[in-house]
């Protein structure tokens, strides 16, 4: 037996002339809403709430973004909107920056060590040279004929 295999499933059927059942309820929704607005409120009020329900039905019937239904749109909107949010950032420490005083320095030179063993040798005698009296002077001396 051969069965008919339908095709053009994605389109949908048109009921009333050329519009689908949907576009036909988004339409009659919208005259119904704008006739209730028109009975309610006075005419000069009326006019713009009216073009505004007008034209979000016409919206809903026909407008589509990226080949999307302009009632996704709204849907996905609406549902960001009342939905909760996770922010996430990465907290980034900043560094204290601080201007050195002349007047908060210590008044002693203390030379930083280094990795070398050499220098921390002969810093080592530096310091053991100006610690014993009488060899102070010496040593600020030859500084001094160094610079």
């Amino acid at each position: 037996m051969k069965f008919q295999v339908p095709q053009f499933i994605e389109i949908e059927d048109k009921i009333f002339g050329p519009l689908t059942l949907k576009q036909f309820i988004y339409l009659a929704g919208g005259a119904g809403l704008s006739y209730i607005i028109y009975a309610i409120l006075y005419i000069y009020i009326a006019l713009p709430i009216i073009a505004i329900v007008i034209g979000f039905s016409l919206a809903l019937a026909f407008y589509k973004i990226n080949s999307k239904p302009f009632i996704s749109i709204v849907e996905s909107a609406v549902k960001y909107a009342l939905g909760n949010k996770l922010y996430i950032w990465k907290k980034e420490d900043r560094k204290i920056v601080h201007k050195k005083d002349e007047a908060s320095q210590p008044s002693v030179f203390i030379p930083k060590l280094s990795d070398s063993k050499l220098k921390d040798l002969t810093w080592s005698l530096d310091i053991n040279e100006v610690s014993t009296p009488g060899v102070k002077e010496m040593y600020n001396e030859s500084k001094k004929n160094k610079v």
